[in-house]
C-alpha cells in the first residue's frame, strides 16, 4: 500500500518544486510559531521549524509521510524571513545591497506512523549586486515578494538583484531542498521513477 505524502507548508512555491517531480501529495498548512529561540542560529532555527510543521500536520494524517520546510536569511549573524510590509520590504534589500547572504532551506521528512523523521539543512549563499534605491522600488512594484525570505525572489525577477550563487541544490535557493528530500523519501520506499 503507497503511502499517503503531506506537504506540511502554504507556499506555493514549495508546492511547485513538488508536482515537478510528479509525487502524489495532499497540502496542510499547520499553524507553527515561528519566532526564533534565544540564541538560535539560522540553520538551528530551519531545522526546528521544517519538524515542528511536519509534526503539526500529522495530527490530521496519523499514517502519513509528512514534508515539513522552512527557511531563512542570515546576513552577519542577523536572521531575516519574509518581510512584514513594503517598507520592511525596502529595508531588507538595502541591507542585502553589495552583501552575501546565506539563504538555509531546512526539511524534514515525518513518519507520522513510527514518529521517526529524517532532517537536513541546506546553505545556499547568495552574493548581491549593488541596489539603488529605485531599482529596488521597481522590484517590489513588479514582484511583490513580500511572501519570499529576505524579501528575494529568485525564481522570477530577484534574479536581476544576484551576482552570484552557490550551493549543491538550487532548489534549495527556492525554499525546498529536492535533492535530499529525494534521498529521504528513497529511504522510506517512494520511488520517483
Amino acid at each position: 500500500m503507497k503511502r499517503q505524502i503531506v506537504l506540511a507548508s502554504s507556499s506555493p512555491y514549495r508546492r511547485q518544486i513538488l508536482e515537478r517531480v510528479r509525487i502524489p501529495f495532499v497540502q496542510h498548512a499547520p499553524q507553527v510559531d515561528e519566532t526564533p529561540l534565544a540564541n538560535e542560529s539560522a540553520a538551528q532555527l530551519v531545522a526546528r521549524l521544517a519538524l515542528a510543521k511536519a509534526r503539526a500536520a500529522a495530527t490530521g494524517y496519523p499514517q502519513a509521510l509528512i514534508i515539513g520546510a522552512d527557511q531563512v536569511a542570515e546576513q552577519g549573524g542577523q536572521i531575516t524571513g519574509k518581510p512584514a510590509n513594503h517598507a520592511d520590504a525596502v529595508r531588507q534589500l538595502q541591507r542585502a545591497s553589495g552583501a552575501v547572504v546565506t539563504l538555509y532551506a531546512g526539511v524534514a521528512l515525518y513518519d507520522a506512523r513510527s514518529d521517526d523523521f529524517q532532517s537536513a539543512v541546506e546553505p545556499f549563499v547568495v552574493e548581491m549586486r549593488e541596489l539603488e534605491l529605485d531599482l529596488i522600488e521597481r522590484y517590489l512594484r513588479a514582484e511583490t515578494p513580500y511572501d519570499c525570505c529576505g524579501s528575494l525572489k529568485a525564481e522570477g525577477l530577484g534574479v536581476a538583484l544576484l551576482k552570484r550563487l552557490t550551493g549543491d541544490d538550487p532548489n534549495a535557493l527556492l525554499g525546498l531542498p529536492l535533492i535530499r528530500l529525494i534521498d529521504m523519501l528513497k529511504q522510506r520506499g517512494v520511488e520517483l521513477i
